[in-house]
């Protein structure tokens, strides 16, 4: 089965939000959003998501979750968050 065939788990904004919630409430660093700027953590997030390669979009036309997770961190698409990682990436 592929990841995002009609079996999979249809994810609304609604239901992203909800889902997360307890999650948030539980871990408080989550709470305060990552999702601009150039926090370390957006950083990693965007060179892990910018590296996959995950449709955008499902058969009915739908945001896939890989879609949804890259615009709540502030990226347009994974080559967006691609090209944030190589432009704030700490060289090591």
């Amino acid at each position: 089965m592929a990841y995002y065939e009609e079996s999979a788990l249809k994810i609304t904004e609604k239901a992203y939000e909800r889902r997360n919630k307890k999650m948030r409430k539980e871990n408080p660093g989550m709470a305060k959003r990552k999702t601009s700027g150039t926090h370390p953590d957006r950083i990693k997030f965007a060179c892990r998501f910018g590296a996959q390669n995950h449709p955008m979009k499902d058969k009915k036309g739908e945001p896939t979750p890989y879609a949804m997770a890259l615009k709540k961190w502030g990226f347009s698409s994974a080559q967006a968050a691609k090209n944030f990682c190589k432009k704030h990436k700490k060289k090591k």
